[in-house]
């Protein structure tokens, strides 16, 4: 009898493990991300934590809109993007759970953490910087300066993404009005670069196929995006005029999750920062979003990326500039895309 006995609690016990697997296999870590090592972060935390991942990968626009779209019944556990003005919107909204994870942050980790904890800054680079095709473009006609693109000799050479596609897109445009003084001598700055003929393209990749192609000559595009094409031995040139606008890489958790899952989102997050999530950071995407200027005490950025105290670098406050988001993207698909 005991045996039978025995044999019935162990019976059920693998049933449960069955089933309490089952269940967790049907309900992955869901991420919504615009980064280009997500992919291989999700499997490396998979793989040391156990937990399933289920990595939605977009840009950050049509991320962003998804967010919002879901907003009643939202879908996803984790939002993961570049950029803090998007990021602030959504806390405002009350979308984001507050969590600030146990770091070891260097000076530049410090200065992005917001003091509300809404989302985490996990790494950063810069929104947009001028990249030249250098077998399109001789020396001596290099740009150096944001002024120096409105000028007559680059008529229909300038390309650049569309913010309401492009995660570091907006910050780069939000970064221009911030230097200019106000949204307004901003927008005016806009319309001088489209009435030079200014192209727009949806992303970095497609802004820099343009640039491989001859169908533009120089583009405004993210650094770690221009320093990856020259890693590939591509013609460029990466020029950093003044200001340029910092853009931290930020990660947010639903506040709609239940307390097991947001338990879990606390663990990736914890994951990515580590010794070994910041390895995969910087394995990832070794010609496009790996080359990041890193937040932890003690990783050092990858060879190419210059030192931030070698240009001059501004910030577009997201408490501002978040709520702006939606309607400046607008006025540049309507005013400068068309």
């Amino acid at each position: 009898m005991l045996k039978k006995f025995t044999k019935s609690v162990f019976a059920a016990s693998v049933l449960g493990l069955a089933l309490g697997s089952a269940a967790q296999a049907a309900e992955p870590l869901v991420v919504y991300s615009a980064i280009g090592y997500d992919i291989a972060m999700g499997k490396a935390f998979e793989k040391a934590t156990g937990i399933p991942v289920k990595m939605v990968d977009m840009s950050t626009g049509p991320l962003l809109a998804r967010v919002q779209a879901e907003k009643q019944n939202p879908q996803w556990d984790i939002a993961w993007i570049d950029g803090a003005a998007g990021m602030r919107n959504m806390a405002a909204q009350g979308m984001l759970a507050p969590y600030a994870p146990k770091v070891d942050w260097n000076a530049l980790g410090r200065d992005i953490q917001p003091a509300d904890h809404a989302y985490v800054g996990s790494a950063a680079s810069l929104a947009c910087v001028i990249v030249v095709n250098k077998q399109r473009v001789p020396k001596a006609d290099w740009p150096h300066n944001w002024g120096d693109l409105t000028n007559p000799k680059y008529r229909g050479m300038i390309g650049m993404n569309n913010p309401a596609v492009s995660g570091p897109t907006y910050p780069c445009v939000a970064g221009r009005m911030v230097a200019l003084g106000s949204e307004k001598a901003g927008k005016a700055w806009f319309l001088g670069l489209k009435a030079n003929g200014l192209k727009t393209f949806a992303t970095n990749g497609v802004t820099l196929r343009a640039l491989d192609n001859g169908v533009i000559k120089v583009a405004i595009v993210q650094n770690s995006a221009g320093i990856g094409r020259m890693l590939k031995g591509l013609p460029y040139e990466v020029i950093y005029p003044n200001p340029v606008t910092l853009l931290p890489r930020t990660i947010g958790i639903s506040a709609h999750t239940s307390p097991q899952v947001r338990a879990e989102a606390e663990k990736f997050i914890d994951f990515l920062l580590s010794k070994e999530g910041q390895a995969v950071a910087q394995k990832g995407d070794p010609t496009g979003d790996s080359l990041f200027y890193p937040v932890v005490a003690g990783v050092a950025a990858l060879p190419g990326i210059p030192p931030l105290s070698g240009v001059t670098v501004q910030t577009a406050n997201p408490a501002v500039w978040g709520p702006r988001e939606g309607s400046i993207d607008r006025w540049f698909t309507n005013h400068i895309v068309h």
